[in-house]
């Protein structure tokens, strides 16, 4: 499975949404006009790579599930 490139780039994606939710989650606790500049970016951001992520986990799941 971790010879299969569509699962590494599944996986790279979902540590995407990871990165991103991380730094969300910072700017928000620091509060400030980091938080008031970048707080709804980071939350669409966040919903974008999430949105891809699955779609890519979904296609890896139904690739393998067809034997391909």
């Amino acid at each position: 499975m971790l010879s299969d490139p569509l699962f590494l780039i599944a996986a790279l994606a979902a540590l995407v949404v990871l990165a991103i939710l991380a730094v969300g989650i910072g700017g928000f606790a620091r509060g400030g006009e980091f938080n008031k500049k970048h707080g709804n970016r980071m939350m669409r951001w966040r919903l974008y790579a999430q949105f891809g992520a699955v779609v890519l986990i979904m296609i890896f799941l139904y690739f393998r599930t067809r034997g391909a």
